[in-house]
């Protein structure tokens, strides 16, 4: 079997190690931007929808602001934002290159994408069950966690999952500025030293990953539709 990967992919075998690096450096830029962007993202979504005209939280001024920040940020192309960063990078992380200097840029450039999902996703909600929440004396506070995220869970997690999977294909973007990551090792040697075997098991690592993140997801989905 060893002899026979060998001589299929023998750029590949000869990278093991340095495969096997490439996807944790990878996992790690998904779970760590991910887990930021999912915190910053949600609460940027939620003010977004309650700040609304007619909403529980009504405010024009913050709804306007935020709407306006979210639209500049998402109208950059990631690969342009990478490279503009680079001194906030530094200045937060100390450099600007590898695993540790992707995480900013993946940050700003996931944050946008994914409140605009969780406005969707709650915005979806049925008005009727705020109305009623609030018929009933229930504080903005109590709307936002008792109806809003907890009536809008499987909209939420389709949300989530379609931003991480968008995230897979940013990490990889990532490696064509030294970001680390599969990314980075598919240009190194995929692209600039014509080894076609290292392209195409880094596409099929990729391609797994987005599976089993679209699994996970949709298995989510199903325990909490009602």
């Amino acid at each position: 079997m060893v002899e026979l990967l060998n001589n299929l992919l023998p750029n590949v075998m000869r990278k093991l190690p340095e495969l096997i690096e490439s996807i944790i450096q990878t996992s790690v830029m998904i779970g760590i931007s991910g887990v930021i962007s999912f915190v910053f993202g949600s609460i940027l979504g939620i003010i977004l929808v309650v700040t609304k005209k007619g909403n529980i939280l009504e405010n024009r001024v913050i709804f306007t602001i935020l709407d306006k920040v979210i639209n500049i940020f998402r109208s950059i192309p990631f690969i342009i934002l990478l490279a503009a960063v680079i001194p906030l990078t530094r200045l937060i992380v100390g450099t600007a290159i590898g695993t540790k200097g992707a995480l900013v840029p993946l940050v700003l450039g996931t944050v946008p994408f994914f409140s605009r999902q969780i406005e969707s996703a709650l915005s979806e909600l049925d008005q009727g069950l705020v109305e009623a929440a609030q018929s009933m004396g229930s504080s903005p506070i109590e709307i936002i966690f008792r109806v809003y995220l907890k009536e809008s869970i499987p909209n939420m997690v389709r949300a989530t999952t379609i931003t991480f999977i968008s995230l897979v294909g940013l990490t990889a973007m990532a490696g064509s500025i030294g970001g680390g990551g599969l990314g980075d090792l598919a240009i190194r040697y995929g692209y600039q030293r014509y080894q076609t075997d290292v392209m195409l098991v880094t596409i099929l690592i990729l391609l797994i990953i987005v599976n089993i993140i679209q699994s996970i997801g949709d298995i989510i989905i199903k325990k909490t539709t009602h």
